[in-house]
């Protein structure tokens, strides 16, 4: 047999395996200052298989503080060092997000809308005390995304009766008045039809369903995250949606948690589901 030949079923599997390697390397398009196709990625814990919601506080430079869905604690995470400590805020339950308010107030969202509140300087502990917690502020509904920004919380609903099926999704402004109460300061829609039409919501998978939220700020924009939707939506510091980027599945498999350090970088929080859980480290690159 002609050597050409015996070597044609070789260059076959060659060009299979380079075919497959483009194809599991496709570059999806990302927000300006950033490559979201070019993560650092930290593996976390087992006690943060289903880390649900992160943030920095000012002044902790190096540590990002994390609630996962289930035990009511605040996790310190030191990227890349030693095994995260936590403090217990609540009893068990369906903890979403987490934010800072007026730089010295941690606020942690559950799932129906209710809201715990403590202050930073009894992060380390192992109980923390002096807990505010506010049930009924919300209408009934499902909620997922935290935000803090500029003396005010910011509540994104994930599935709420009174928003138009795939044509909006609510967010509800949140403060202290003089006597330290959390209150709602008023509401918004956020107007999906801004979306372009060439990125298509969900996946297919219809309305959209935010999973975090998280102020840039470095361009004062607004950053939603969709764990179902695999869809990242930039907004203007009006709400307007300026873009809306697609995320490779492969790279984001649950994400659920959502913010930025003093310097720009954007950090990006996943679920384990079956493999672990993990965070994403995308450098602000000017």
């Amino acid at each position: 047999m002609p050597a050409y030949k015996s070597c044609l079923p070789c260059l076959f599997v060659f060009f299979i395996i380079l075919f497959s390697c483009q194809n599991n390397t496709a570059q999806y398009k990302s927000p300006a200052g950033y490559n979201i196709n070019t993560p650092e990625k930290f593996v976390l814990t087992s006690s943060l298989h289903e880390i649900s919601g992160i943030t920095f506080i000012d002044g902790k430079k190096d540590t990002i503080f994390a609630i996962e869905d289930e035990t009511g604690k605040l996790f310190s995470v030191v990227l890349g060092g030693k095994k995260p400590t936590h403090s217990r805020f609540a009893k068990k339950g369906d903890f979403e997000d987490v934010a800072v308010l007026n730089k010295n107030i941690v606020a942690v969202l559950k799932s129906n809308g209710s809201l715990y509140l403590f202050p930073v300087a009894e992060i380390g502990k192992d109980t923390i005390d002096s807990v505010q917690q506010f049930d009924d502020l919300l209408p009934k509904g499902e909620y997922e995304g935290l935000g803090g920004a500029d003396d005010k919380l910011f509540v994104l609903c994930k599935n709420c009766v009174d928003d138009k099926a795939k044509k909006e999704v609510s967010v509800y402004v949140l403060q202290q008045n003089d006597s330290g109460v959390l209150v709602v300061a008023g509401s918004l829609k956020i107007d999906l039809s801004q979306i372009p039409p060439d990125e298509k919501i969900g996946n297919g998978k219809g309305k959209f369903h935010p999973s975090g939220i998280a102020k840039n700020p470095l361009t004062r924009e607004w950053y939603i995250i969709s764990s179902v939707n695999k869809l990242l939506l930039v907004l203007d510091d009006a709400w307007k949606i300026k873009n809306a980027f697609p995320l490779n599945p492969s790279v984001f498999k649950q994400p659920e948690g959502i913010t930025f350090n003093e310097r720009g970088d954007l950090y990006i929080s996943n679920e384990g589901g079956d493999d672990v859980a993990n965070i994403l480290l995308f450098r602000y690159q000017q």
